[in-house]
């Protein structure tokens, strides 16, 4: 018997970045608005890629790192 293991996703929903970076919903959307945190939408669903969750939080430790 073998169990399968779900893909890794590559685009995360809103709360789960918000768990992901511990952040609030408004601030969330206050990151994709000021476009610290790339997003997309399709149709009404707002996405935002891994890479980008990754690419923020790497310049956030850079910015503290200055």
């Amino acid at each position: 018997m073998s169990i399968a293991v779900p893909p890794t996703p590559q685009a995360l929903k809103v709360p789960e970045v918000m768990t992901a970076l511990r952040l609030s919903r408004s601030k969330v959307y206050d990151l994709i608005r000021s476009k610290e945190l790339q997003s997309y939408t399709s149709g009404r669903a707002r996405r935002i890629p891994v890479e980008a969750v990754n690419e923020y939080m790497q310049n956030r430790l850079e910015e503290n790192a200055a």
